[in-house]
């Protein structure tokens, strides 16, 4: 017997709060749990596997922008969370109707908690009945995982192979490339094509609730499994089965349809890129890998890359937008190379650029995009200024590369003067210049914990729009304009129509990385 959300609500551990769901209740009559969790966090979506309760009491909802707060209720959404209980109080009075309105067009439950309860007492007592269930469908799992080895040890197909993953889980079962060309599909008992339309979120009167997970074959992603689950089936029972079941789905896929050779050769050629290997090598394994040794291309490393998921987002990404990739990933990093199309080189690296932005990294992921190289000679070079960029970032300021809030996404362009200086002077020259450049900024802001050259950075970064650069740094147009006017003291007046522009700009582009080297110097 799966727990509902409806259930939960009435526990005798939540009643207290007086419950009341204000958005998307037509959907809380049939959302299933998985667990209950807790969390002031508001990038906390990609760290949810799918199916929670969350409840928060609201503090960092309060203060955050209302762009934010629609966007944490999309991001809930999109990571298959089952529901969102938020504690209102002094901090946060009332839910915004923002929230409301977006909770309803995303489906996700939102449930006001109109008193305080303890969390953690909530979260013993219904996690310990939810524990007590997921046995039994880990049980469950397990002996469809069993049956579906069975049945692909006596020879049978796919399509059979997805039968018993049906059955088990009362589900229509759907196996595609990752291209979307479906390999394999199934229904469960007692359902047939006429009396159960194509797996839709909008077919027919129940709901449908998908559970999507990625197929690798030999480390190299090869297919989706998606299951649609309908009206009363658990889909708890449906997520658990799904993933038990991809071992036996790998070794199928394996069996019929092995990594193509390109596939491989792809993983040698960035492996050999990143060893260091001499270019007449880089030339002949390149067309092994499908890739024209004269091809125009973008290498994107991503580090800490672990997850499954991350490589599959960062390769989808690639397969839509770039003409051909390779990729290859271990524990630290993934790598990839895109081959861009020659007609349209940097809108196709701009896209893989505001792509990767748009992936949720967790937190402690990040990546960047390399410069476009000519020829795969030229690979290894936009593979370390990918990572040049990755490093700079780490020790100065990622923020003006417009990342989202979880991990980061750079675009190695917008650090290229940082690249210069790194190559071209030492770090003693480099130190020398920004104290030259901003001695007397620096010690204004070490003796009275100010930002002037954070100020400084960011107009000259806008192009000296006093305006923008107030919205920037969420300021009142007349404190922006009293601050520039105490910067413009301390460095000998307004470099605006003179020489001294060019290199204020670059001395508060190399600040960051030389903060601690500069504040031991005051």
């Amino acid at each position: 017997m799966s727990i509902r959300l409806l259930d939960v609500l009435e526990h005798s551990t939540l009643t207290p709060a007086d419950p009341v769901i204000r958005a998307a209740a037509a959907v809380a009559a049939e959302t299933q749990l998985r667990w209950i969790h807790s969390s002031e966090v508001l990038d906390i979506a990609p760290l949810l596997s799918g199916g929670e309760l969350l409840l928060t009491g609201g503090q960092a909802l309060a203060a955050a922008s209302d762009k934010r707060r629609t966007g944490y209720i999309w991001e809930l959404s999109e990571h298959g969370v089952a529901a969102l209980a938020i504690e209102t109080g002094a901090a946060l009075p009332s839910i915004p109707s923002s929230m409301i309105a977006a909770a309803e067009s995303a489906g996700l439950p939102l449930v006001e908690l109109r008193k305080r309860v303890p969390f953690v007492g909530v979260m013993e007592a219904i996690n310990s009945l939810l524990v007590s269930e997921s046995a039994g469908q880990l049980q469950q799992a397990d002996q469809a995982s069993h049956a579906m080895a069975v049945e692909l040890a006596h020879g049978g197909s796919l399509d059979r192979v997805l039968t018993v993953l049906a059955d088990a889980t009362g589900s229509e079962v759907v196996l595609t490339t990752n291209a979307g060309v479906t390999l394999a599909s199934a229904l469960p008992a007692g359902h047939t094509e006429e009396s159960e339309p194509a797996a839709s979120a909008e077919a027919g009167p129940d709901p449908v609730r998908e559970i999507h997970v990625d197929v690798s074959v030999r480390g190299i992603p090869s297919a989706r499994l998606t299951l649609y689950v309908r009206g009363d089936a658990d889909i708890n029972l449906a997520r658990i089965a799904g993933s038990r079941s991809v071992d036996i789905l790998a070794l199928a896929l394996l069996q019929r349809m092995p990594p193509g050779l390109k596939e491989m050769a792809g993983a040698a050629l960035i492996r050999a890129i990143d060893s260091g290997t001499q270019s007449w090598r880089l030339q002949q394994l390149a067309p092994a890998a499908g890739i024209a040794a004269q091809a125009h291309l973008v290498a994107v490393v991503v580090r800490s890359a672990g997850s499954r998921q991350t490589r599959t987002n960062v390769d989808h990404l690639l397969d839509r937008v770039a003409r051909h990739s390779v990729s290859y990933a271990d524990n630290a990093e993934l790598l990839a190379l895109a081959v861009l199309h020659p007609d349209s080189l940097q809108d196709d690296r701009n896209a893989i650029v505001a792509g990767l932005q748009s992936i949720a990294f967790a937190a402690g992921i990040v990546g960047a995009v390399g410069p476009v190289a000519s020829g795969i000679s030229v690979a290894p070079w936009s593979l370390t200024e990918a990572r040049l960029t990755l490093d700079l970032a780490a020790d100065g300021d990622p923020g003006r590369a417009g990342h989202g809030q979880s991990g980061a996404a750079l675009d190695a362009e917008a650090f290229a003067v940082e690249r210069l200086a790194f190559h071209s002077l030492d770090e003693g020259l480099r130190t020398d210049f920004v104290r030259q450049q901003l001695g007397a900024i620096l010690d204004y802001d070490a003796q009275r914990r100010s930002l002037l050259v954070e100020t400084l950075r960011v107009w000259l970064d806008s192009g000296c729009n006093t305006a923008q650069a107030a919205r920037e740094l969420h300021l009142e147009r007349q404190s922006m304009h009293q601050r520039l006017q105490r910067i413009f003291s301390l460095c000998g007046g307004d470099p605006r129509g003179t020489g001294r522009l060019a290199a204020l700009h670059l001395a508060t582009r190399l600040t960051p990385r030389l903060a601690t080297t500069l504040l031991t110097q005051t």
